[in-house]
């Protein structure tokens, strides 16, 4: 069952379909031919104009919210209050202690929840995750990723696609540095402390659209994060691998370009092309599809999700701990 229909909605609904465990049994979104739409496409049978009575009326094993933040409280509540396990959308809320107060519901309800936080199912994270645990280059001591959208320049900016962007007063680490944090994490570990740098290029919207972050690990490693969504890239698909990636180890690099080709040179010796399974499917190599039959695996079988609420809540404090250090103009420390 799916809350909403909106740009992102019809990857998940389509990568549901491809998961045989599961039904989609209904759909609500407050615009009706957008749910008549995504129903029509991917054989959706039921449409509610209520959210609540949908929940009620259907009673299903778990729920998709595929809604903007400011709706994630009051839905999330409303399904654990009914026993029913929840996959979100990220970002989860507006601020760190919203997020809070949403995960500590469920986990009083006793509902299984997931962030839908797809990044680090991206097959090329899997592939370097794979190598990283084989030692191939030692021990990852530095990751640098530069991400030029070109998606954020013109007066109508976001419009066709995602239009909330433009009313977000925090965007850029917000909305998608957060998905590079995580991913991060999945590589190195816990953060100790972030330096950031934000700035809005396009006047047309209310938030960041460039900036940095330096994120510091407890193993001592560090991370660079150089986005910046006005200015535009050169490859032809900028939203597949969403930029370019180098990694550092003690034993050698790797880099990843925008086509998702990974090369990887030890030291002393020839660079070569590392071959991994990957398809331009759905988005961003199909990363939606892995997510979700993760957390159908993980239904069956009560294994803890990669993606569980508390997991998120950690990538929340070091997004607050960002804006923190862009307003300061220092370094700062995250909380455990």
């Amino acid at each position: 069952m799916g809350i909403g229909a909106g740009y992102f909605a019809p990857f998940q609904y389509e990568a549901w379909t491809r998961i045989p465990e599961v039904d989609i049994v209904a759909i609500y979104n407050r615009t009706e031919s957008r749910a008549r739409a995504v129903m029509k496409d991917f054989g959706i049978p039921k449409y509610y104009a209520d959210w609540k009575e949908m929940l009620d009326v259907e009673r299903p094993d778990f729920v998709d919210v595929i809604t903007p933040p400011d709706t994630h409280q009051e839905m999330c509540a409303f399904a654990a209050e009914r026993g029913i396990h929840i996959v979100c959308q990220k970002p989860l809320a507006a601020t760190y202690e919203e997020s809070r107060r949403i995960v500590e519901r469920a986990t009083a309800a006793g509902v299984r929840f997931m962030v839908h936080e797809n990044f680090r199912w991206q097959p090329w994270y899997r592939a370097i995750k794979t190598l990283q645990n084989r030692g191939d280059i030692g021990e990852f001591t530095h990751v640098h990723f530069l991400m030029r959208m070109g998606d954020g320049w013109p007066e109508d900016a976001y419009l066709a696609r995602q239009p909330f962007f433009r009313e977000y007063p925090r965007l850029l680490i917000y909305e998608t540095g957060v998905h590079f944090i995580d991913t991060f994490r999945f590589l190195l570990g816990e953060v100790q402390s972030v330096m950031a740098e934000t700035k809005r290029l396009n006047p047309v919207i209310k938030g960041e659209d460039a900036g940095q972050m330096l994120l510091k690990f407890e193993s001592g490693a560090t991370a660079i994060w150089d986005a910046n969504r006005y200015n535009e890239t050169e490859a032809e698909f900028p939203r597949f691998t969403f930029g370019e990636l180098r990694i550092d180890g003690t034993g050698g690099h790797l880099t990843m370009d925008a086509n998702s080709t990974i090369r990887v040179k030890r030291l002393g010796q020839p660079a070569v092309e590392l071959p991994y399974p990957r398809e331009r499917k759905n988005f961003a190599g199909d990363c939606v599809y892995f997510l979700q039959r993760h957390f159908t695996d993980c239904m069956i079988s009560g294994q803890e999700f990669e993606n569980n609420g508390m997991d998120y809540l950690k990538n929340a404090a070091i997004v607050e701990a960002a804006y923190d250090s862009a307003r300061t103009g220092t370094t700062v420390r995250v909380s455990p």
